[in-house]
């Protein structure tokens, strides 16, 4: 099993950015896909989540209304579209897909 996270980078407070994460090893369409981050000093969190199928998802209440989880089942990829992001979510992303994590990709949200 592998994920390989990409799309981090520094941006600004209230620009977007669209992490996304390549799955292989394992029938990706088969499987719940997760993000989660975690910020320097504190424990990692959990930020969304999307059913196999895609038609499901939840979101923490900390991101709600600003970023959206999809997948490409196709494309064996998952996504998450940071909009309006804020310097509070500066972190580490990770997907995750039971057992399996990513390597992550940082997140900075700065002027």
């Amino acid at each position: 099993v592998q994920l390989v996270e990409s799309g981090g980078g520094l941006v600004q407070p209230g620009g977007s950015l669209r992490l996304s994460c390549a799955a292989s090893g394992f029938t990706f369409s088969s499987y719940v896909m997760r993000w989660y981050r975690q910020a320097p000093g504190k424990e990692r969190e959990w930020v969304a989540t999307i059913s196999s199928g895609g038609g499901s998802k939840n979101y923490a209440d900390s991101v709600k209304g600003r970023f959206t989880i999809s997948r490409d089942n196709a494309k064996n990829t998952l996504y998450l579209q940071m909009n309006s992001l804020k310097p509070e979510d500066t972190a580490v992303y990770y997907c995750y897909a039971n057992p399996a994590w990513g390597q992550g990709t940082q997140v900075t949200v700065s002027s």
